[in-house]
């Protein structure tokens, strides 16, 4: 099962990654200064994503 992946960069900043199944990463947060909004962050892409388009400017 996919699974989003909290954890703090090198400027001590809360990022999230999302992992497959196969621990692959297939996203990757901006930086947030508090965990909570990292986890907001979490919740806008877990909320947003099943009704985003592709934009396929090739």
């Amino acid at each position: 099962m996919a699974k989003f992946e909290i954890y703090k960069d090198k400027k001590g900043e809360f990022r999230w990654k999302l992992l497959a199944n196969n621990n692959q990463v297939i996203a990757i947060g901006e930086g947030y200064s508090s965990k909570a909004g990292c986890k907001n962050g979490i919740e806008s892409v877990k909320k947003n994503a099943p009704k985003a388009k592709i934009d396929d400017q090739t």
